[in-house]
């Protein structure tokens, strides 16, 4: 929400929830105890709150309109006929927040209908960056903010999608971050691997 998005889905392996009015504070703050405290089950929140619980479903299951999808579960969590939902929802991105959550054919499907896809390895890089932030603050013997770790995070993932971007462009496939981050990650370990005289 501080970009101005309302969350009106979350799920888990059980089934999903749906939110008419978004998510707020107090729900977030309720769905972090019981998922990441608890080791409960979404349901439990949906009860509490008297929220629709719709068992066995995912999220793309419950909605007949979408803007943007952060699947963020598991590996092959949406598959083609996801990707169909979704795309006749209106979708236009989905951003992977776990590894491989979308199968070959339905990231296939998004890019056939110009969806912008976020691919896991650059998408969900954040969580790797900030660990590196961390072991940078404790080499050299800083403590950042909360709000300077935010701000380095967030040119770190800008710079991971130009990047991506560039190397989409440069070898024929402006707009697939797929590929782009595919060649920026090659390029990297390559270079790196000349530059220690590795051949």
């Amino acid at each position: 929400t501080e970009l101005g998005g309302k969350v009106i889905t979350l799920s888990d392996s059980k089934g999903a929830m749906y939110l008419p009015d978004g998510i707020n504070d107090e729900i977030w703050q309720a769905v972090y105890e019981t998922k990441a405290i608890k080791h409960g089950r979404l349901e439990e929140v949906a009860e509490k709150f008297g929220l629709p619980w719709h068992a066995g479903k995912k999220a793309w299951d419950i909605v007949d309109a979408v803007d943007v999808a952060f699947p963020c579960a598991t590996q092959n969590e949406i598959d083609l006929n996801d990707a169909k939902k979704l795309v006749d929802a209106g979708v236009m991105a989905v951003v992977e927040g776990a590894n491989m959550p979308s199968t070959l054919e339905a990231i296939d499907h998004f890019h056939e209908n110009g969806v912008l896809f976020g691919p896991a390895k650059a998408a969900n890089a954040g969580g790797v960056a900030v660990s590196g932030l961390e072991m940078s603050q404790n080499s050299i013997r800083l403590q950042w903010t909360p709000e300077e770790v935010d701000k380095k995070l967030h040119e770190i993932m800008v710079n991971i999608y130009k990047t991506s971007a560039k190397y989409a462009e440069k070898y024929g496939h402006p707009g697939n971050l797929v590929v782009g981050s595919n060649i920026a990650g090659f390029v990297k370990v390559a270079d790196s691997m000349i530059d220690q005289g590795i051949y």
